[in-house]
């Protein structure tokens, strides 16, 4: 992987399980926080808090999102940096695809 995670900013992704199909990453932040640029395969995220968050894409486009507790949704292999833009702590878990 170009620019992993755990590794770019492993003060806020962990590692939970890996195996030759899967890994498993958690990852939290506070308000304010930013990301490095990272990647990531395709993936499946689980919302475990509700928060505001700013992506920024490699390419320079840039999108803000809401997150509600229990959302999941698939994500598409990209690289990105983040930005927590809310008032709350950000806890969500990424299921990666190999």
């Amino acid at each position: 992987m170009k620019h992993d995670p755990t590794i770019t900013d492993g003060d806020k992704y962990k590692t939970l399980f890996e195996n030759d199909r899967v890994r498993v990453l958690e990852y939290r932040d506070k308000p304010g926080d930013k990301t490095s640029l990272h990647s990531h395969p395709d993936f499946v995220l689980i919302t475990m808090s509700e928060f505001k968050r700013r992506l920024s894409g490699a390419d320079g486009t840039s999108r803000e999102r809401e997150f509600k507790v229990g959302e999941v949704a698939f994500g598409k292999a990209q690289d990105h940096m983040g930005e927590n833009i809310g008032k709350t702590d950000t806890h969500v878990i990424f299921v990666e695809l190999k």
